[in-house]
């Protein structure tokens, strides 16, 4: 009920400011709309949001798959830290916008750099994340599976994970709300397809109720994917903890 009070509000406020901006510069929601509804019966919108969630998916993958490997190793291991952590400094505080145009450079205006460019910029939120939860972990767990000499699996599996679960769970969000930025900046520079390169052409026209149609609907889009599928698993995996009275 909140969140139904809460975007009547936005489209009345929406709709007032329209009143005092013009069409031009604020078209209302209807006219917004309109856009949205034209772009969905001809298959563009679909096709655009398509690619841009398969960015997604790939680029958020890859970055949680080396930023939780490299986390783990640099919390476990005093030598793998030292030698990591100034690489690790360094692409915390790179400008997304840098690593997009290198990528685009140096592999060309592909697929491929657009990917690597994404995941680039998520891997130094997961590897601190993943870091700081290795350095946590309860020694005297260790301790335990090493005296009754579980398997290396066993011991991952049901002493190591359900720690560090949490942290990932951190990672993950944190590391997805930073995608959803940067895939529409990496659409945006060079490729032909997808919400960022539709925002791009529509900038060019001045077509606002175009750019607002595909913004809005990619906003539609990470609204049901941090309700339906991130905040439950950041709720599964959290379960365990005490709740604070």
């Amino acid at each position: 009920m909140a969140r139904l009070l809460s975007f009547a509000m936005f489209l009345a406020i929406w709709w007032i400011a329209s009143l005092f901006a013009g069409d031009a510069k604020l078209p209302p929601p209807p006219t917004v709309l309109t856009a949205m509804i034209a772009e969905a019966r001809s298959g563009n919108l679909f096709f655009h949001l398509g690619a841009t969630l398969a960015r997604v998916a790939l680029a958020f993958t890859l970055a949680m798959a080396l930023g939780a490997a490299i986390g783990y190793l640099m919390g476990r291991v005093r030598l793998a830290d030292r030698l990591c952590d100034p690489w690790l400094i360094l692409l915390l505080n790179l400008p997304a916008l840098v690593v997009i145009v290198l990528a685009y450079i140096w592999a060309g205006l592909t697929e491929v750099a657009a990917i690597a460019a994404i995941a680039i910029n998520k891997l130094p939120t997961a590897v601190v994340t993943l870091r700081e939860g290795a350095r946590a972990l309860d020694a005297a767990l260790d301790e335990m599976a090493t005296v009754f000499a579980l398997p290396r699996w066993s011991r991952f599996r049901h002493v190591i994970l359900p720690q560090l679960s949490p942290y990932i769970a951190a990672a993950a969000r944190s590391g997805l709300s930073l995608v959803w930025k940067i895939v529409l900046v990496a659409e945006l520079l060079g490729r032909p397809n997808g919400v960022g390169f539709e925002i791009g052409v529509a900038f060019q026209l001045f077509d606002i109720p175009l750019l607002l149609a595909y913004s809005l609907s990619f906003a539609a889009v990470v609204l049901l994917i941090e309700t339906l599928l991130v905040q439950p698993f950041e709720a599964r995996v959290s379960r365990w903890r005490p709740r604070a009275a």
